[in-house]
Protein backbone atom coordinates (compact mmCIF):
# COMPACT_ATOMS: atom_id res chain seq x y z
CA UNK A 1 0.00 0.00 0.00
CA UNK A 2 1.27 3.13 -1.14
CA UNK A 3 -0.17 6.34 0.80
CA UNK A 4 1.24 9.34 -0.07
CA UNK A 5 -0.34 13.15 0.36
CA UNK A 6 0.68 16.62 -1.25
CA UNK A 7 -0.64 20.17 -1.91
CA UNK A 8 -2.51 21.36 -4.80
CA UNK A 9 -1.24 25.26 -5.61
CA UNK A 10 -1.15 26.82 -8.88
CA UNK A 11 2.61 28.68 -9.67
CA UNK A 12 0.76 31.95 -9.62
CA UNK A 13 -0.29 31.43 -5.90
CA UNK A 14 3.28 31.05 -4.66
CA UNK A 15 5.06 34.23 -2.47
CA UNK A 16 6.84 36.34 -4.55
CA UNK A 17 7.66 40.46 -5.19
CA UNK A 18 6.81 40.71 -8.92
CA UNK A 19 3.04 40.60 -9.18
CA UNK A 20 2.69 36.89 -9.74
CA UNK A 21 3.58 33.92 -8.40
CA UNK A 22 6.83 32.24 -10.48
CA UNK A 23 9.72 29.76 -10.82
CA UNK A 24 12.25 31.62 -8.47
CA UNK A 25 13.28 31.60 -5.37
CA UNK A 26 10.49 30.85 -3.49
CA UNK A 27 9.22 27.95 -5.55
CA UNK A 28 12.43 26.40 -4.29
CA UNK A 29 11.69 27.82 -0.31
CA UNK A 30 8.18 25.47 -1.08
CA UNK A 31 9.43 22.51 -2.06
CA UNK A 32 11.24 22.82 1.20
CA UNK A 33 8.77 23.26 3.19
CA UNK A 34 6.27 20.54 1.54
CA UNK A 35 9.48 18.05 2.45
CA UNK A 36 9.56 19.13 5.80
CA UNK A 37 6.16 18.53 6.45
CA UNK A 38 6.54 14.95 4.71
CA UNK A 39 4.04 15.60 1.93
CA UNK A 40 4.80 13.70 -1.69
CA UNK A 41 3.23 15.41 -3.95
CA UNK A 42 2.73 19.05 -5.49
CA UNK A 43 -0.10 19.96 -7.76
CA UNK A 44 -0.56 22.59 -9.48
CA UNK A 45 -2.65 24.14 -12.69
CA UNK A 46 -2.50 24.48 -16.23
CA UNK A 47 0.90 26.33 -17.09
CA UNK A 48 0.23 27.25 -20.76
CA UNK A 49 -0.86 31.38 -21.19
CA UNK A 50 -3.89 32.14 -19.92
CA UNK A 51 -6.83 33.93 -21.33
CA UNK A 52 -8.06 37.33 -21.10
CA UNK A 53 -9.92 36.46 -18.01
CA UNK A 54 -6.36 35.08 -16.47
CA UNK A 55 -7.74 31.68 -16.79
CA UNK A 56 -5.30 28.57 -17.51
CA UNK A 57 -8.20 26.35 -18.95
CA UNK A 58 -8.80 28.58 -21.79
CA UNK A 59 -5.45 29.29 -23.88
CA UNK A 60 -3.75 30.09 -26.89
CA UNK A 61 -1.77 27.11 -26.75
CA UNK A 62 -2.02 23.89 -25.17
CA UNK A 63 2.01 23.83 -25.00
CA UNK A 64 3.48 27.41 -24.99
CA UNK A 65 4.20 28.57 -20.86
CA UNK A 66 2.92 31.42 -19.30
CA UNK A 67 5.91 34.33 -19.16
CA UNK A 68 4.38 35.50 -16.08
CA UNK A 69 5.77 32.45 -14.22
CA UNK A 70 9.35 33.51 -15.33
CA UNK A 71 11.30 34.72 -12.39
CA UNK A 72 12.90 38.03 -13.48
CA UNK A 73 14.97 37.90 -10.92
CA UNK A 74 16.80 35.03 -12.47
CA UNK A 75 17.02 37.29 -15.76
CA UNK A 76 18.23 40.20 -13.55
CA UNK A 77 20.87 37.43 -12.35
CA UNK A 78 22.08 36.97 -15.89
CA UNK A 79 22.81 40.30 -16.84
CA UNK A 80 19.04 40.60 -18.98
CA UNK A 81 17.66 42.84 -16.77
CA UNK A 82 19.14 46.38 -15.02
CA UNK A 83 18.60 46.91 -11.93
CA UNK A 84 16.10 49.98 -12.82
CA UNK A 85 14.05 47.58 -14.27
CA UNK A 86 13.93 45.27 -11.36
CA UNK A 87 12.92 47.92 -9.24
CA UNK A 88 10.10 49.37 -11.57
CA UNK A 89 8.76 45.72 -11.23
CA UNK A 90 7.99 45.31 -7.65
CA UNK A 91 4.28 44.65 -7.04
CA UNK A 92 1.58 47.34 -5.21
CA UNK A 93 0.32 43.97 -3.19
CA UNK A 94 1.48 40.55 -2.09
CA UNK A 95 -1.80 39.23 -1.67
CA UNK A 96 -3.13 38.78 -5.30
CA UNK A 97 -2.15 38.61 -8.99
CA UNK A 98 -1.50 41.89 -10.59
CA UNK A 99 -3.03 40.97 -13.69
CA UNK A 100 -3.69 44.02 -15.15
CA UNK A 101 -0.35 45.15 -14.74
CA UNK A 102 1.51 41.96 -15.60
CA UNK A 103 -0.50 42.38 -18.93
CA UNK A 104 0.36 45.64 -19.59
CA UNK A 105 4.23 45.42 -18.59
CA UNK A 106 5.44 41.96 -18.22
CA UNK A 107 6.44 41.42 -22.40
CA UNK A 108 7.71 44.68 -22.74
CA UNK A 109 9.81 43.62 -19.92
CA UNK A 110 11.01 40.34 -21.42
CA UNK A 111 10.99 41.81 -24.92
CA UNK A 112 14.24 44.31 -23.20
CA UNK A 113 15.96 40.98 -21.82
CA UNK A 114 16.00 39.28 -25.24
CA UNK A 115 17.30 42.17 -27.09
CA UNK A 116 20.06 41.13 -24.69
CA UNK A 117 20.63 38.08 -25.26
CA UNK A 118 24.10 36.94 -26.51
CA UNK A 119 23.86 33.49 -27.48
CA UNK A 120 20.46 33.44 -29.49
CA UNK A 121 21.81 30.15 -31.46
CA UNK A 122 21.36 27.96 -28.50
CA UNK A 123 17.99 29.46 -28.13
CA UNK A 124 16.88 29.38 -32.13
CA UNK A 125 18.19 25.97 -31.75
CA UNK A 126 16.00 24.89 -29.16
CA UNK A 127 12.93 25.97 -30.88
CA UNK A 128 13.67 24.31 -33.98
CA UNK A 129 13.74 21.17 -31.94
CA UNK A 130 9.95 21.35 -30.48
CA UNK A 131 7.85 21.89 -33.36
CA UNK A 132 4.79 22.58 -31.15
CA UNK A 133 6.66 25.15 -29.11
CA UNK A 134 8.04 26.98 -32.12
CA UNK A 135 4.01 27.20 -33.45
CA UNK A 136 3.03 28.10 -30.18
CA UNK A 137 5.88 31.24 -30.89
CA UNK A 138 4.59 32.09 -34.30
CA UNK A 139 1.03 32.13 -33.21
CA UNK A 140 1.96 34.55 -30.68
CA UNK A 141 3.77 36.92 -32.64
CA UNK A 142 1.08 36.99 -35.22
CA UNK A 143 -1.31 37.43 -32.96
CA UNK A 144 0.37 40.95 -32.10
CA UNK A 145 0.98 41.79 -35.79
CA UNK A 146 -2.82 41.44 -35.96
CA UNK A 147 -3.74 43.42 -33.31
CA UNK A 148 -4.91 40.59 -30.81
CA UNK A 149 -7.69 39.72 -33.25
CA UNK A 150 -8.66 36.33 -33.35
CA UNK A 151 -6.89 33.89 -35.79
CA UNK A 152 -9.87 33.80 -38.61
CA UNK A 153 -10.24 37.66 -38.86
CA UNK A 154 -5.73 37.90 -39.46
CA UNK A 155 -4.94 40.04 -42.41
CA UNK A 156 -0.73 39.45 -42.64
CA UNK A 157 1.58 36.19 -42.11
CA UNK A 158 4.47 38.30 -41.26
CA UNK A 159 5.40 38.50 -37.92
CA UNK A 160 7.51 41.30 -36.35
CA UNK A 161 11.18 39.46 -36.34
CA UNK A 162 11.96 41.28 -32.62
CA UNK A 163 8.51 40.41 -31.26
CA UNK A 164 8.98 36.48 -32.36
CA UNK A 165 12.09 36.27 -30.77
CA UNK A 166 10.89 37.71 -27.52
CA UNK A 167 8.38 34.88 -27.57
CA UNK A 168 10.87 32.43 -28.41
CA UNK A 169 13.35 33.69 -25.62
CA UNK A 170 10.03 33.63 -23.54
CA UNK A 171 9.71 29.74 -24.04
CA UNK A 172 12.94 28.74 -23.52
CA UNK A 173 13.71 30.63 -20.35
CA UNK A 174 10.37 28.93 -18.99
CA UNK A 175 11.11 25.71 -19.80
CA UNK A 176 14.52 26.07 -18.74
CA UNK A 177 13.56 27.86 -15.39
CA UNK A 178 10.93 25.18 -14.78
CA UNK A 179 13.61 22.48 -15.49
CA UNK A 180 15.55 23.88 -12.36
CA UNK A 181 12.39 23.76 -10.14
CA UNK A 182 11.24 20.53 -11.03
CA UNK A 183 14.95 18.66 -10.99
CA UNK A 184 14.97 20.46 -7.11
CA UNK A 185 11.50 18.73 -6.06
CA UNK A 186 12.58 15.61 -7.55
CA UNK A 187 15.59 15.64 -5.64
CA UNK A 188 14.07 16.47 -2.86
CA UNK A 189 11.93 13.43 -3.05
CA UNK A 190 8.75 15.86 -4.31
CA UNK A 191 6.56 15.12 -7.50
CA UNK A 192 5.05 17.75 -9.56
CA UNK A 193 1.39 16.63 -10.89
CA UNK A 194 0.52 18.73 -13.88
CA UNK A 195 -2.43 19.15 -15.23
CA UNK A 196 -4.00 18.64 -18.77
CA UNK A 197 -7.03 20.73 -19.90
CA UNK A 198 -9.41 18.27 -21.95
CA UNK A 199 -10.22 20.51 -24.76
CA UNK A 200 -8.40 23.65 -26.27
CA UNK A 201 -9.48 27.07 -27.14
CA UNK A 202 -10.68 28.33 -30.85
CA UNK A 203 -8.56 31.27 -31.02
CA UNK A 204 -5.43 28.87 -30.67
CA UNK A 205 -2.62 27.71 -32.27
CA UNK A 206 -4.12 24.25 -31.50
CA UNK A 207 -6.96 25.03 -33.86
CA UNK A 208 -5.82 27.28 -36.64
CA UNK A 209 -2.66 24.72 -36.79
CA UNK A 210 -4.59 21.70 -37.05
CA UNK A 211 -8.07 22.62 -38.71
CA UNK A 212 -8.43 19.04 -39.36
CA UNK A 213 -8.78 17.74 -35.99
CA UNK A 214 -11.67 19.78 -35.10
CA UNK A 215 -15.22 20.02 -36.22
CA UNK A 216 -15.52 23.13 -37.93
CA UNK A 217 -17.28 24.30 -41.17
CA UNK A 218 -16.24 25.54 -44.34
CA UNK A 219 -15.09 29.02 -43.13
CA UNK A 220 -13.36 27.22 -40.34
CA UNK A 221 -16.75 28.50 -37.98
CA UNK A 222 -16.94 25.70 -35.10
CA UNK A 223 -20.14 23.82 -35.74
CA UNK A 224 -20.79 22.65 -31.94
CA UNK A 225 -19.13 23.85 -28.68
CA UNK A 226 -17.88 21.81 -25.61
CA UNK A 227 -19.60 22.15 -22.04
CA UNK A 228 -21.51 20.38 -19.93
CA UNK A 229 -25.30 19.98 -18.73
CA UNK A 230 -26.84 21.34 -15.52
CA UNK A 231 -24.93 20.17 -12.67
CA UNK A 232 -23.61 20.95 -9.19
CA UNK A 233 -21.84 24.33 -10.37
CA UNK A 234 -24.54 25.60 -12.91
CA UNK A 235 -28.36 25.77 -13.25
CA UNK A 236 -27.83 26.30 -17.06
CA UNK A 237 -24.43 24.21 -17.30
CA UNK A 238 -21.33 25.49 -18.49
CA UNK A 239 -20.95 26.89 -21.66
CA UNK A 240 -17.44 26.77 -22.26
CA UNK A 241 -17.11 27.64 -26.16
CA UNK A 242 -13.89 25.12 -27.05
CA UNK A 243 -14.22 23.35 -30.45
CA UNK A 244 -15.15 19.66 -30.44
CA UNK A 245 -12.42 17.57 -31.26
CA UNK A 246 -13.07 15.34 -34.76
CA UNK A 247 -12.50 11.81 -33.45
CA UNK A 248 -13.35 10.44 -36.33
CA UNK A 249 -10.12 11.79 -38.20
CA UNK A 250 -8.41 11.90 -35.38
CA UNK A 251 -8.86 7.65 -35.04
CA UNK A 252 -7.64 7.53 -38.83
CA UNK A 253 -4.68 10.20 -38.04
CA UNK A 254 -3.30 7.41 -35.42
CA UNK A 255 -4.00 10.17 -32.50
CA UNK A 256 -1.26 12.01 -33.57
CA UNK A 257 -2.20 15.28 -31.91
CA UNK A 258 -3.02 13.91 -28.44
CA UNK A 259 0.30 11.46 -28.83
CA UNK A 260 2.63 14.56 -29.00
CA UNK A 261 0.43 16.53 -26.40
CA UNK A 262 0.74 13.88 -24.13
CA UNK A 263 4.27 13.04 -24.49
CA UNK A 264 5.12 16.94 -23.62
CA UNK A 265 2.95 16.84 -20.76
CA UNK A 266 4.68 13.92 -19.35
CA UNK A 267 8.04 14.96 -19.93
CA UNK A 268 7.08 18.27 -18.00
CA UNK A 269 5.60 16.85 -15.26
CA UNK A 270 5.62 13.24 -12.72
CA UNK A 271 2.43 12.67 -13.54
CA UNK A 272 -0.96 14.46 -15.00
CA UNK A 273 -4.15 15.36 -14.04
CA UNK A 274 -7.07 14.90 -16.89
CA UNK A 275 -9.37 17.27 -16.45
CA UNK A 276 -13.07 16.40 -17.80
CA UNK A 277 -12.31 12.64 -17.91
CA UNK A 278 -15.98 11.64 -18.70
CA UNK A 279 -15.39 13.15 -22.65
CA UNK A 280 -13.21 9.99 -23.26
CA UNK A 281 -16.54 8.38 -22.89
CA UNK A 282 -18.91 10.82 -23.72
CA UNK A 283 -18.92 14.75 -24.51
CA UNK A 284 -21.67 17.17 -24.02
CA UNK A 285 -22.09 19.15 -27.54
CA UNK A 286 -23.74 22.08 -28.20
CA UNK A 287 -24.59 24.09 -31.07
CA UNK A 288 -22.12 26.97 -31.56
CA UNK A 289 -24.81 29.29 -32.03
CA UNK A 290 -26.97 28.29 -28.36
CA UNK A 291 -27.17 30.72 -25.71
CA UNK A 292 -26.82 28.21 -23.20
CA UNK A 293 -25.19 24.57 -22.61
CA UNK A 294 -28.65 22.87 -22.17
CA UNK A 295 -29.64 22.97 -25.54
CA UNK A 296 -26.22 20.21 -25.91
CA UNK A 297 -26.56 16.22 -26.51
CA UNK A 298 -23.96 13.39 -25.25
CA UNK A 299 -22.05 11.94 -28.03
CA UNK A 300 -19.71 8.83 -27.45
CA UNK A 301 -15.74 9.72 -27.46
CA UNK A 302 -12.95 7.62 -28.28
CA UNK A 303 -13.03 5.35 -25.00
CA UNK A 304 -10.52 2.46 -24.54
CA UNK A 305 -8.08 3.33 -27.74
CA UNK A 306 -7.66 6.94 -25.90
CA UNK A 307 -7.12 4.63 -22.62
CA UNK A 308 -4.36 2.44 -24.44
CA UNK A 309 -2.79 5.29 -25.69
CA UNK A 310 -2.04 6.96 -22.51
CA UNK A 311 -1.34 4.26 -20.54
CA UNK A 312 1.23 3.12 -23.38
CA UNK A 313 2.82 6.89 -22.71
CA UNK A 314 2.36 7.27 -19.44
CA UNK A 315 4.11 4.03 -18.64
CA UNK A 316 4.27 4.05 -14.88
CA UNK A 317 3.82 7.40 -13.85
CA UNK A 318 0.55 8.55 -12.18
CA UNK A 319 -2.66 9.67 -14.20
CA UNK A 320 -5.43 11.02 -12.20
CA UNK A 321 -8.99 11.13 -13.63
CA UNK A 322 -11.15 13.84 -13.12
CA UNK A 323 -14.20 12.00 -12.85
CA UNK A 324 -16.56 14.52 -11.57
CA UNK A 325 -19.93 15.82 -12.10
CA UNK A 326 -22.57 13.62 -14.32
CA UNK A 327 -20.77 10.28 -14.29
CA UNK A 328 -22.51 7.37 -15.36
CA UNK A 329 -22.19 3.59 -15.48
CA UNK A 330 -20.03 4.25 -18.76
CA UNK A 331 -17.24 6.65 -17.30
CA UNK A 332 -17.24 3.84 -14.56
CA UNK A 333 -16.36 0.97 -16.71
CA UNK A 334 -13.77 3.20 -18.64
CA UNK A 335 -12.27 4.01 -15.55
CA UNK A 336 -12.15 0.94 -14.04
CA UNK A 337 -10.27 -0.41 -17.70
CA UNK A 338 -7.87 2.48 -17.22
CA UNK A 339 -6.67 1.62 -13.90
CA UNK A 340 -6.51 5.22 -13.43
CA UNK A 341 -7.16 6.66 -9.76
CA UNK A 342 -10.24 8.52 -9.71
CA UNK A 343 -11.23 11.55 -7.74
CA UNK A 344 -13.49 11.91 -4.62
CA UNK A 345 -14.33 15.66 -3.15
CA UNK A 346 -15.22 15.80 0.85
CA UNK A 347 -17.13 18.50 -0.30
CA UNK A 348 -19.78 17.04 -2.63
CA UNK A 349 -20.17 13.90 0.30
CA UNK A 350 -22.79 15.42 1.89
CA UNK A 351 -26.14 14.81 -0.09
CA UNK A 352 -27.84 12.58 2.46
CA UNK A 353 -27.03 9.65 0.68
CA UNK A 354 -24.65 7.39 2.83
CA UNK A 355 -23.28 5.48 -0.43
CA UNK A 356 -22.32 8.70 -1.74
CA UNK A 357 -18.51 8.15 -3.37
CA UNK A 358 -17.25 11.27 -1.99
CA UNK A 359 -17.77 10.06 1.96
CA UNK A 360 -14.30 8.86 3.26
CA UNK A 361 -15.86 5.89 4.65
CA UNK A 362 -16.62 4.79 1.20
CA UNK A 363 -13.52 5.42 -0.61
CA UNK A 364 -11.40 2.36 -1.97
CA UNK A 365 -7.34 2.58 -2.44
CA UNK A 366 -7.23 3.38 -5.83
CA UNK A 367 -8.52 7.11 -5.61
CA UNK A 368 -6.95 10.30 -4.75
CA UNK A 369 -9.15 12.32 -2.08
CA UNK A 370 -9.37 16.16 -2.13
CA UNK A 371 -10.72 18.47 0.56
CA UNK A 372 -11.69 20.45 -2.56
CA UNK A 373 -10.49 21.37 -6.00
CA UNK A 374 -9.40 24.78 -7.17
CA UNK A 375 -13.05 25.18 -8.48
CA UNK A 376 -14.58 24.12 -5.37
CA UNK A 377 -15.04 27.24 -2.06
CA UNK A 378 -12.21 26.64 0.18
CA UNK A 379 -12.74 24.13 3.24
CA UNK A 380 -13.49 26.66 6.04
CA UNK A 381 -15.99 28.73 3.73
CA UNK A 382 -17.85 25.38 2.64
CA UNK A 383 -18.47 24.66 6.45
CA UNK A 384 -19.17 28.38 6.98
CA UNK A 385 -21.79 28.35 4.40
CA UNK A 386 -23.94 25.33 4.92
CA UNK A 387 -26.88 25.51 6.41
CA UNK A 388 -27.39 24.54 10.26
CA UNK A 389 -28.76 21.14 9.78
CA UNK A 390 -26.01 19.99 7.31
CA UNK A 391 -23.20 21.58 9.12
CA UNK A 392 -24.00 19.72 12.07
CA UNK A 393 -24.22 16.50 10.00
CA UNK A 394 -21.38 16.84 8.61
CA UNK A 395 -19.46 18.00 12.35
CA UNK A 396 -21.37 14.40 13.50
CA UNK A 397 -19.57 12.49 10.37
CA UNK A 398 -16.26 13.36 11.35
CA UNK A 399 -16.85 12.63 15.30
CA UNK A 400 -16.80 16.97 15.97
CA UNK A 401 -18.13 17.15 19.39
CA UNK A 402 -16.93 20.98 20.56
CA UNK A 403 -19.84 23.45 20.89
CA UNK A 404 -17.78 25.57 18.83
CA UNK A 405 -17.99 24.95 15.35
CA UNK A 406 -14.87 26.84 13.98
CA UNK A 407 -12.37 24.44 15.37
CA UNK A 408 -13.35 21.76 13.60
CA UNK A 409 -11.03 21.65 10.91
CA UNK A 410 -8.39 19.60 12.50
CA UNK A 411 -11.38 17.33 12.41
CA UNK A 412 -12.27 17.22 9.03
CA UNK A 413 -8.73 16.90 8.20
CA UNK A 414 -7.75 13.92 10.11
CA UNK A 415 -11.17 12.36 8.55
CA UNK A 416 -9.68 12.29 5.30
CA UNK A 417 -6.18 11.23 6.07
CA UNK A 418 -7.16 8.18 7.72
CA UNK A 419 -9.70 7.17 4.76
CA UNK A 420 -8.37 4.21 2.43
CA UNK A 421 -7.24 6.67 -0.33
CA UNK A 422 -3.89 6.16 -1.19
CA UNK A 423 -3.36 9.80 -1.75
CA UNK A 424 -5.10 12.84 -0.19
CA UNK A 425 -4.26 16.51 -1.37
CA UNK A 426 -5.43 19.38 -0.19
CA UNK A 427 -5.47 22.87 -1.55
CA UNK A 428 -3.03 25.55 0.37
CA UNK A 429 -5.97 27.30 1.41
CA UNK A 430 -7.29 24.30 3.32
CA UNK A 431 -3.40 23.63 5.08
CA UNK A 432 -3.97 27.19 5.74
CA UNK A 433 -7.23 27.40 6.94
CA UNK A 434 -8.53 30.65 4.56
CA UNK A 435 -12.29 30.91 4.11
CA UNK A 436 -13.96 32.22 1.10
CA UNK A 437 -12.64 35.37 0.71
CA UNK A 438 -9.40 32.91 -0.90
CA UNK A 439 -11.07 30.85 -3.18
CA UNK A 440 -9.78 30.66 -6.47
CA UNK A 441 -12.04 30.01 -8.95
CA UNK A 442 -15.85 30.01 -9.40
CA UNK A 443 -17.24 28.00 -12.07
CA UNK A 444 -19.35 30.20 -14.35
CA UNK A 445 -18.18 33.06 -13.77
CA UNK A 446 -15.11 34.92 -15.93
CA UNK A 447 -13.74 37.76 -13.37
CA UNK A 448 -12.95 38.07 -10.26
CA UNK A 449 -11.02 34.54 -10.52
CA UNK A 450 -7.12 32.83 -10.33
CA UNK A 451 -5.52 35.92 -7.99
CA UNK A 452 -5.12 34.19 -4.81
CA UNK A 453 -1.45 34.95 -3.77
CA UNK A 454 0.03 33.75 0.04
CA UNK A 455 2.90 35.34 1.71
CA UNK A 456 5.77 34.00 2.91
CA UNK A 457 4.73 35.42 6.09
CA UNK A 458 1.68 32.78 5.72
CA UNK A 459 3.60 30.25 4.57
CA UNK A 460 5.67 30.34 8.12
CA UNK A 461 2.40 30.01 9.69
CA UNK A 462 1.81 26.74 9.05
CA UNK A 463 2.43 24.32 11.85
CA UNK A 464 4.91 21.83 9.79
CA UNK A 465 5.16 19.48 12.95
CA UNK A 466 1.17 18.98 12.81
CA UNK A 467 1.05 17.79 8.96
CA UNK A 468 4.35 15.83 9.67
CA UNK A 469 2.80 14.11 12.05
CA UNK A 470 -0.46 13.41 10.60
CA UNK A 471 1.55 12.22 7.27
CA UNK A 472 3.55 9.91 9.84
CA UNK A 473 0.63 8.43 11.66
CA UNK A 474 -1.29 7.72 8.60
CA UNK A 475 1.40 6.44 6.72
CA UNK A 476 1.40 9.26 4.08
Amino acid sequence: MDRKSGILMHISSLPGDFSCGSFGKSAFKFIDYLEKCGFTYWQVLPFCIPDEHNSPYMSYSSIGGNMFFIDIETLFNKGLLYKEELESAKQKTPHQCEFERLTKERFSLLKKAAGRVSDKKTIKDYILQNKAIADCCEFMSLKEANKGLPWNKWKTESPDSDILFTWQFIQYEFHAQWKNVRDYANKKGIKIIGDLPFYVAYDSCDTRNNKEQFLLDKDNHPTCVAGVPPDYFAKDGQLWGNPIYNWEYMKKDGYTWWKNRLSYMLDLFDGVRIDHFRALSEYWAVPADAETAKSGKWCKGPGEEMIDIIKDIAKNRLIIAENLGLIDSKVDELLAYSGFPGMAVFQFGFDGNTENPHLPHNYGENLVAYTGTHDNNTLLGFIWELDNYTRTTVLDYVGFCNEDWNKCYDTILRAMYMSRANTLIMPIQDILGYGEDTRLNTPGSADGNWGFRITEEQLASVDINKFKHFNKIYSR
